[in-house]
């Protein structure tokens, strides 16, 4: 399947326009001080901004853009939902993400493109936990500073407001279980289903807050 190209300039920011207050990959020490005890919910869909990568939230404008960049077979190869390159399969996914008011989009800040995609999920106050899924990024990308990079800003800003972060990996995506070890993500005893996917069976993949800062972060820098 080929798909060209989409001439789109609207909803990709230029790094520039992004306003000063938000300007560092650097976000923890101002978004610490939002979720002291007392505050409203956390901020599920902020502006993260790094060396490379600026982290925004996903809007419908950008549609074509990230359906050519998720279009490649390759991406989903070993992915629980192989087909997830073709339209109607990309769809579903682009407008789940829009739905949940937790999505993203990676912008490469040297040429503005749209590069992959990811989501918070699952919110949980009580256990102070929240998922970090759906995530996709281009090959070109793959196993480089990127891609260790848009985990440590969603990283970093999880953990303003949780304990614990986790990630739901298909038991078949090789791929993906070897990049939760290697920033340190501990495997949960078992496999897992959810009603999203019916019997697809996944792991869950855990980083806690405290080992993050002692040691976990600098395995993403």
């Amino acid at each position: 399947m080929t798909v060209s190209r989409p001439c789109v300039k609207s909803s990709i920011r230029s790094p520039v326009s992004i306003p000063s207050k938000r300007g560092s990959g650097r976000l923890r020490p101002k978004t610490e001080q939002r979720y002291q005890l007392g505050m409203s919910k956390p901020d599920f869909q902020p502006t993260l901004i790094g060396p490379t990568v600026i982290i925004r939230p996903v809007v419908a404008e950008d549609w074509p853009e990230l359906f050519y960049a998720g279009s490649d077979p390759q991406i989903w190869k070993v992915h629980p939902s192989p087909d997830r390159y073709t339209e109607p399969a990309f769809r579903k996914f682009f407008d789940g993400a829009l739905a949940s008011k937790m999505g993203f989009v990676f912008v490469d800040r040297s040429t503005n493109r749209l590069i992959g995609s990811s989501r918070y999920h699952g919110y949980d106050a009580e256990r102070r936990e929240i998922e970090i899924g759906w995530t996709f990024i281009v090959r070109e990308h793959w196993g480089g500073p990127t891609n260790r990079e848009v985990k440590r800003l969603m990283l970093d800003h999880a953990f303003t407001f949780v304990d614990t972060v986790i990630f739901w990996v298909g038991e078949r995506n090789w791929r993906s279980q070897g990049a939760m070890t290697k920033i340190g993500g501990t495997r949960r005893s078992g496999l897992f289903t959810r009603e999203a996917t019916g019997a697809t069976p996944y792991f869950i993949f855990e980083i806690g807050k405290d080992e993050y800062e002692q040691g976990g972060r600098a395995l993403v820098e």
